[in-house]
């Protein structure tokens, strides 16, 4: 019997494998397809190599804006698509090695709960194997999910899998949602010349997030040539002719458009079907498996951590939860995580990133708020480079100067949010952010100046 078995290897299961075995515990973790999961295979990493090749492909084609002259440019998009694809394939047996390291066992296989301390796993040879644990973690993560009206064929409609593989770059698609993985790979294809219809049901792009922050996104959008519809749903795509008939209600009334393929971003699902929760008592509601603050489920020696629990599906929230479980099995007893100060980023150009409250959020919570707003456009670094599109913008309670959010857009924001997330953390004032020294010329000063602004005293505006 092993101390310890988790089932997913995606950033919440291998983080979750690797501290219990570095804690003493005997551990496996079962995996029924790629190490490192949907995040590592499928999702964070092959999109940010993808993206990285969009960033250097329009650094060529805007060259002479540098005083670089480049006579021809052109996108090798199945070179693209290769490269991210052996970036992953590098990171997972990263994973692999990180396992057996720390002499973590892999099992290949399905593994589906039968008692509160077996698992049966169809493993992927085709036998069948029972393993006993006196722990269970489950991480199984989330997948692409349809829309009662659309469902993903794999070729015209397609999920964001497919959109990481395709054999040619599509003249024209449309996106359906605008949420981190929608707007990524609408920003990607637009970028290398597909003309991209960007749909959000929502009234605003990205709508998570401040919506100061993503109207500005909007407005670069357009400048790129992306159609961009909020307020909007897709209500119908034909796909039995050679091309994609999409039908969208919109507040102007329906538009048709015509398009070689249909990307379905509308969120994701969680990957609980077929696992045994059931069988075994484990309560879940709305999807979602019901856990304490550290992930014990209503079976006292299963727990379920990552996008399978409410709060945010987030790689690194993932990870933060799985030490946080781990710990607390082994009596170090950790500090419940604080989700309000997980930051999100989102990795289009110009990028997104935040942490803590929107100011709609602050609003409606009754706070007297002092926001300090400073534009890319007034940032020396920012304009040597030649990326003034963006804003940093801090949100501090007026009573006492605590931080309450902050939102960025920006060539590298999303590097740059984890300074509010400590100073959230450890619950420094706007005071503080002002007293410590940025250094000159960054992008991260903009923090500083930003908050100087909040405080009335901003020396550069």
């Amino acid at each position: 019997m092993y101390d310890i078995v988790v089932i997913g290897s995606g950033p919440g299961g291998y983080v979750a494998a690797i501290k219990a075995a570095q804690l003493g515990f005997n551990v496996a973790i079962i995996e029924k397809s790629e190490l490192g999961g949907t995040c590592l295979n499928w999702g964070c990493i092959p999109t940010k190599a993808l993206l990285k090749s969009a960033t250097v492909y329009k650094y060529a084609t805007h060259s002479n804006n540098y005083g670089i002259k480049v006579d021809s440019v052109e996108a090798d998009f199945n070179a693209i698509i290769n490269r991210s694809r052996g970036v992953a394939d590098t990171m997972s047996k990263g994973v692999q090695f990180l396992l057996k390291k720390n002499k973590v066992e892999v099992i290949n296989g399905f593994g589906k709960l039968v008692t509160k301390n077996t698992i049966e796993v169809d493993k992927t040879d085709g036998t069948t194997q029972i393993v006993e644990a006196s722990k269970i973690i489950l991480a199984t993560g989330t997948h692409s999910r349809d829309l009662p009206n659309i469902i993903k064929d794999g070729k015209k409609i397609i999920g964001y899998r497919e959109a990481m593989t395709l054999p040619e770059k599509p003249e024209s698609m449309l996106v359906i949602g605008s949420g981190a993985i929608g707007m990524e790979f609408a920003y990607f294809y637009q970028t290398l010349g597909t003309s991209v219809t960007l749909v959000e049901f929502m009234p605003d792009i990205l709508p998570l997030e401040d919506k100061e922050i993503t109207k500005l996104l909007g407005r670069e959008l357009k400048k790129m040539k992306m159609k961009v519809l909020t307020d909007s749903a897709v209500t119908e795509v034909d796909t039995k002719g050679e091309k994609c008939i999409s039908k969208v209600k919109t507040p102007k009334g329906e538009e048709v458009f015509e398009t070689d393929i249909v990307l379905l971003a509308a969120g994701v699902t969680t990957n609980i079907e077929g696992i045994g929760l059931d069988k075994v008592g484990v309560n879940v509601d709305r999807g979602k498996v019901v856990v304490d603050k550290f992930y014990k489920t209503s079976v006292d020696n299963i727990y379920a951590i990552g996008d399978i629990v409410s709060g945010p599906a987030l790689a690194h929230v993932a990870s933060a939860e799985a030490i946080c479980c781990i710990e607390n099995i082994a009596g170090l007893s950790p500090e419940p995580i604080n989700y309000d100060i997980v930051p999100s980023c989102v990795y289009c150009s110009p990028e997104v990133a935040s942490v803590g409250l929107t100011e709609e959020q602050a609003i409606a919570a009754g706070y007297t708020l002092s926001i300090g707003k400073f534009p890319y456009t007034a940032s020396g670094k920012a304009t040597a480079s030649g990326s003034r599109e963006g804003m940093i913008k801090i949100i501090l309670n007026a009573d006492n100067d605590d931080i309450l959010g902050a939102h960025f857009l920006g060539e590298g924001v999303t590097e740059m949010i984890s300074s509010i997330s400590v100073a959230m953390k450890n619950n420094l004032k706007g005071k503080d952010i002002i007293k410590s020294i940025h250094p000159h010329p960054t992008m991260s000063e903009a923090i500083m100046e930003a908050t100087e602004v909040a405080h009335g005293s901003c020396v550069h505006l």
